[in-house]
């Protein structure tokens, strides 16, 4: 694991985005998944119940809501997208701190996200923080093969030219930084719920694939800053 000090030797940064650079607490997210059970509910013509039920299934065995959809019902993705992102993003505000420790903050920064490029930017955009970030690989320029498939992660690295070795991970679900650290990138483990993180975002109890783990992002940021 490399100490904080080496880490401001990074070139590249790649950041997930929902529950990672802004705060779980702000329920963007929740009103998210929310929508995502009701286009399951509409699309499936399920009671409320039994469409969360089954969305929480095609997570489970698919990786997102979305690649279930469209491998077990031929959903069109852009649709999908445009609904479950039809959300109130001003519960999402600027945040001076994590703008300034990403000005300071050497190397490229890239959000690698499960979501989608529009709803990247309008995240980013109410952060204050849009014009830090050289490129957004969102799911669609994976193919919608989401992760911790190790598939985009190659395209990614391939896309945006960066060596995995020279490179730090940040994500909010640790199982989604395996990939990451098996092609050699360092990993941070951005727990959002630290009392009781929900099953799917613990990594394995034996895994040795989180090299850093915080519950506070810009402290974190901050700290790798001061180890300089």
């Amino acid at each position: 694991m490399k100490p904080l000090e080496q880490l401001r030797q990074t070139e590249t940064w790649v950041f997930d985005l929902d529950n990672t650079l802004y705060p779980a607490s702000c329920g963007l997210m929740a009103e998210v998944s929310s929508r995502m059970t009701r286009f399951v509910a509409d699309t499936l013509k399920l009671e409320p119940d039994a469409a969360l039920i089954e969305q929480k299934r095609m997570f489970r065995e698919h990786g997102t809501t979305l690649r279930g959809l469209m491998n077990d019902h031929d959903v069109d993705p852009v649709h999908f997208m445009d609904y479950v992102h039809a959300v109130d993003y001003s519960v999402v505000g600027p945040m001076p701190r994590l703008n300034a420790a990403l000005d300071q903050l050497p190397g490229r920064k890239v959000v690698f996200t499960n979501a989608s490029t529009a709803h990247a930017e309008t995240v980013l955009g109410n952060l204050g923080i849009a014009d830090h970030f050289t490129g957004i690989f969102d799911v669609a320029a994976a193919d919608y093969v989401p992760k911790p498939n190790p598939k985009p992660y190659e395209t990614l690295a391939r896309q945006h030219a960066f060596d995995p070795a020279h490179a730090v991970m940040l994500e909010d679900i640790g199982p989604n930084l395996r990939p990451a650290a098996q092609m050699g990138m360092t990993t941070v483990w951005v727990r959002y719920n630290p009392e009781n993180d929900p099953y799917w975002a613990v990594p394995e109890e034996d895994s040795d694939y989180i090299h850093h783990e915080t519950d506070d992002l810009i402290t974190w940021l901050e700290s790798v800053l001061a180890a300089g």
